[in-house]
């Protein structure tokens, strides 16, 4: 995995704390990948909640980690209680790190 372990930690944290309730946070796509250079950083977080705009808490959950990690490239989808399951989050899980 090619995430440093305090980003890790500063992920999985900035995510319970924006979000207000805790998630399961994947990291997946090239950052997994150990042999590979660069890349974005691809997220999944899922909830057991629902949350009323998922679009809102998408926004403010970039927003949060681009100034917990610095300007990068990232990538997030988020699956709470009400979302349908599709392809990705299945590759996510699959491939993923769990945080």
């Amino acid at each position: 995995m090619r995430l440093k372990p305090l980003q890790a930690q500063v992920t999985k944290s900035t995510v319970d704390r924006v979000l207000g309730t805790p998630c399961r946070v994947w990291l997946f796509g090239s950052r997994v990948d150990d042999d590979a250079r660069g890349g974005d950083i691809d997220l999944m977080v899922e909830a057991e909640v629902t949350f009323p705009n998922r679009a809102d808490a998408i926004c403010r959950l970039y927003g949060a980690l681009i100034m917990a990690l610095g300007d990068r490239k990232l990538d997030i989808v988020l699956k709470d209680a009400r979302t349908v399951d599709a392809p990705i989050f299945e590759i996510a899980r699959r491939t993923g790190v769990l945080l």
